[in-house]
């Protein structure tokens, strides 16, 4: 009987995450890093999953989105306003996506899609 229930849990595992997990769950913060960089302050982001299942293809709005530090373009990649995160590779919960930007402002980068997939 334990089995078939672990079984059963298992097995719907991935049905109950993928309903349950949205762009909410995508977790957006920044911190001053207390560095400057050419003049400007350095903000660092992480960006976390909050769900059990994985998101792939993080896209945020960054449209206006400017930095006069460089980003890794593996990390975050600007195309259009559109920013890819982590190459389109998944984003788990317990490891959180960072990269740093310099800028006179926080910029207010929001999800605006994912692909969920639990397995």
């Amino acid at each position: 009987m334990a089995r078939l229930t672990i079984l059963s849990i298992i097995l719907l595992l991935p049905i109950i995450c993928e309903g349950s997990c949205s762009l909410r769950d995508l977790s957006i913060t920044q911190t001053l890093t207390g560095v400057k960089v050419e003049g400007k302050p350095e903000w660092i982001v992480k960006i976390t999953n909050n769900c059990a299942c994985v998101q792939l293809n993080v896209i945020l709005n960054c449209k206006g989105f400017q930095s006069v530090e460089k980003i890794d373009s593996s990390v975050l990649r600007n195309s259009s306003g559109r920013c890819l995160v982590n190459n389109g590779q998944s984003v788990y919960g317990e490891d959180a996506v960072q990269f740093k930007y310099a800028s006179d402002k926080q910029f207010p980068f929001t999800p605006i899609s994912s692909q969920i997939a639990c397995s």
